[in-house]
């Protein structure tokens, strides 16, 4: 009491707008029964009453063929004898409104509805003048729907949309797809039949036939990979947009420009994703994972498209505070009543604090939905009040469920009318509209419009025809790049597929095939996981053992090796040293890891071998380390450093004379990094003093622990260059304790790089290769990558 600040005009609205909403609330608040318009009223008192406002007015007005029409409407179903059930009501008031809407605009296109000054001519009626206001996504689908039917373009303004839940995140992904493999047929084709690229079924067709029209397709997705890898995935997906002449297609659909807006606001997504991962395949999967979340961050929400001449369909919630020329509220009458069905139910308590009920009686379902209920009043009020010249509010009676009572009484409108007694019969509704209109010349009562397939035909804009400007720049004289590992090229094959990827052998299956195969469980790969036998070399082996051994049988390939280093990963970041000391901790992971993918089978042996893997003390030449007793690492260490014009001749011919005791191996080919290189480390850790790499190789080698010998993985290392891998590993760390120690010294601190062919720790060797290239290697390619070569290149 005594506290109550009201803002007594309103600057909107017209005056006839106004009366129209005061109208409408002081008739609930005059009643004699209830308890005032926002339920706030109890005996005599009523802190928060309604309390009429005045208009400033407005000069202009709206008028419709020469002649201003009622500021609120109301439209109701003439025709109802029986209340109307939610999914009923939402679709006869989405047709109706749309059907109006469509009128409107095309009466304004002609000059006959828009908005009027004295002595001014008349400003026609556009599409961006009108707003519908809805609760849900439901109800937004269906008038969006029912508005493209008839050629109206809408932009829909919510804050939990997440545009990787659009058709476009869907279709992006497998443009990727093709990119990054452009000679997997597959691939290719489920890119270019996507619904965003809308190819002509003829053209696919002739796909089919002409083997040299598939031929220019290939190449040019090649091209896009090239692109992809040179300049970054950005760059990529315009070129695509443009090759396909999207924006120009686009232009002439009616949810064209939403599209356009969706694909290039992904682009900029994926573009500050590849800042943080390493290869097209870790992208691809960055964008599955991002795709499958429920949350929508702030980064994720839809944009607008230039909403300059849209109808706008927007929430109640996010319409607080915004106004705009022409409301319409179709679904008015729709409510959710709180159930004992309901999970949980929350109101507030007599001394005002919240309450949090499971399982709740009903009672307490009877005082949340008394709260629900004003709350639904207060969103009432604010829906109404966001018109400036005029609103129509669609009211039918409806029921809940099955049920063939009303139940408008339990709505805010309804309550509004009726004071929260319950219709007799439908046909009721329409008495109770007039005496809510009673002698206010503001308010109308009108029949539901009639819907009908009327289309809203734009006019095109009156724009004058620009001459596009003309290049006069020179092409840039050293092309500058983001490279990886994954860029060079051993003999025409690509070095790895990332930093931490590799091909395992001519076998390996691509990660996205691997992954797909996941989703379907009944696929070959599938099968083969879930009903593996133990080894037919375990027989002798003690239970345990047994059990380990069974990872020489673990399937091949880029996505087995992906799931194995994942785990290690995982591992890393939850410590070593935890998990070794709490296996069921460990356990449960795995077995997670395994259900989700139906590799039950799978369980008890990579429990056995990653427990085995932890504690087994792995040889780093003269020293010994296990991964649980290491204290100071780093897991996924990422690094960036310049690339100047370097020579990866050069490069090679240096890793080549300095490791492996100078073995023949095969060559990269020429190609100039200039740029940046960057690349993440598997594992960077501390021991003894010294500093390591180490990276995870699921590469096959045999079936038994005996084929995991110093020979056989160095020929690994030779065939799929690793020596370079870890070169440039140990460059990276090399200058990074540079620039960290103040005693570096490469001789005492660097201890070298560990090669983990996780498949044979069990092994003599513990399946670890090792070396500790010289100083001069690093100082030399320290110099190479700095543009300081002239010594570097042996002769």
């Amino acid at each position: 009491e005594g506290r109550h600040y009201t803002l007594g005009t309103n600057y909107r609205s017209t005056r006839a707008m106004v009366d129209g909403v005061n109208r409408i609330f002081d008739h609930a608040e005059s009643r004699d029964t209830g308890r005032g318009a926002f339920l706030f009223r109890e005996g005599g008192g009523n802190p928060v009453p309604f309390t009429a406002v005045a208009a400033q007015d407005r000069k202009d007005r709206f008028v419709v063929q020469g002649s201003e029409g009622p500021a609120l409407t109301l439209w109701h179903p003439d025709d109802q004898t029986d209340p109307f059930s939610k999914d009923d009501y939402r679709q006869r008031m989405a047709e109706s409104c749309a059907s109006e809407i469509a009128r409107l605009l095309n009466l304004g296109q002609a000059g006959n509805a828009g908005f009027q000054e004295d002595g001014k001519p008349l400003r026609p009626l556009r599409p961006g003048d009108l707003a519908v206001l809805v609760r849900s996504y439901a109800q937004a689908k269906a008038v969006r729907e029912e508005l493209a039917r008839r050629e109206v373009r809408t932009v829909y303004l919510s804050d939990k949309d997440s545009v990787l839940k659009t058709p476009e995140a869907h279709d992006l992904r497998l443009w990727l797809r093709a990119a990054a493999e452009p000679d997997e047929d597959r691939l290719l084709r489920a890119a270019l039949g996507t619904r965003t690229l809308d190819l002509p079924l003829p053209s696919l067709e002739h796909l089919n036939q002409d083997e040299s029209a598939w031929e220019a397709r290939v190449l040019q997705f090649r091209s896009y990979r090239a692109l992809w890898r040179q300049q970054g995935v950005l760059p990529m997906l315009r070129r695509l947009i443009h090759d396909f002449a999207l924006p120009q297609r686009l232009a002439q659909t009616t949810a064209g420009e939403r599209t356009l807006t969706n694909l290039l606001h992904l682009s900029e997504l994926l573009q500050q994703g590849a800042s943080e991962l390493d290869g097209e395949q870790a992208l691809i999967r960055f964008l599955s994972e991002q795709i499958s979340e429920e949350s929508a961050g702030e980064e994720r929400i839809l944009r607008l498209e230039s909403d300059e001449n849209l109808v706008k369909v927007i929430t109640i919630h996010k319409s607080k505070g915004l106004e705009y020329p022409l409301v319409f509220i179709p679904f008015a009458c729709h409510y959710r009543p709180v159930s004992t069905k309901d999970a949980v139910v929350k109101y507030h308590g007599p001394d005002g604090h919240r309450v949090t009920v499971l399982a709740p009686d009903e009672d307490q379902v009877r005082q949340a939905d008394f709260e629900r209920l004003a709350e639904d009043l207060r969103l009432l009020y604010v829906a109404l009040t966001r018109a400036r010249h005029a609103c129509w509010v669609g009211v039918a009676d409806v029921k809940t469920g099955r049920s063939p009572q009303s139940d408008l009484h339990q709505t805010a409108l309804g309550y509004l009318l009726t004071g929260g007694e319950q219709l007799a019969a439908s046909s009721d509704l329409r008495a109770r509209l007039e005496y809510l209109k009673g002698d206010c010349a503001y308010l109308a009562v009108e029949p539901l419009p009639t819907a009908d397939d009327t289309r809203f035909r734009a006019k095109a804009a009156d724009a004058p025809v620009l001459a596009a400007r003309k290049v006069v720049r020179r092409a840039a004289s050293e092309p500058w790049w983001i490279a990886s590992y994954s860029a060079l090229k051993i003999g025409g094959e690509e070095a790895g597929e990332s930093f931490n990827a590799t091909p395992e052998d001519e076998a390996a299956q691509p990660v996205l095939q691997y992954e797909l195969e996941l989703l379907a469980p009944e696929t070959a790969l599938a099968q083969k996981l879930s009903e593996a036998d133990a080894p037919d070399d375990g027989e002798d082996l003690q239970p345990t053992d047994a059990t380990a051994a069974q990872i020489h049988r673990f399937p091949k390939g880029a996505g087995p090796g992906t799931f194995l280093h994942g785990l290690l990963e995982w591992a890393a970041g939850e410590g070593f040293a935890q998990l070794s000391a709490n296996p069921a901790r460990l356990g449960d992971a795995i077995a997670r890891r395994c259900n989700r993918r139906n590799w039950e089978r799978w369980i008890a042996p990579l429990e056995a071998w990653m427990g085995h893997l932890l504690e087994t003390p792995l040889p780093l030449g003269e020293h010994k380390a296990s991964l649980h007793r290491l204290e100071t690492y780093q897991p996924e260490m990422e690094f960036w450093f310049e690339t100047a014009n370097v020579d990866t001749r050069k490069l090679d011919a240096l890793v080549c004379a300095h490791t492996l005791s100078g073995a023949p191996r095969p060559r990269l080919e020429k190609t100039v990094l200039h740029g940046m290189l960057k690349g993440f480390i598997d594992l960077v850790f501390e021991h003894g003093g010294r500093y390591y790499v180490a990276d995870y190789k699921s590469n096959w080698l045999g079936p038994a622990d005996a084929d995991y010998t110093p020979e056989a993985m160095a020929a690994a290392i030779l065939e799929k260059r690793y020596d370079l891998q870890y070169a440039l590993y140990l460059l990276a760390l090399h200058r990074q304790l540079q620039a960290r120690l103040p005693d570096y010294d490469y001789d005492r601190h660097i201890g070298g790089a560990a090669y983990l062919f996780l498949r044979g720790s069990r092994a003599p060797s513990r399946g670890v290769h090792f070396e500790r290239p010289s100083r001069a290697l690093i100082e030399a390619m320290d110099a190479l990558f700095r543009g300081a070569d002239d010594q570097a290149y042996p002769s």
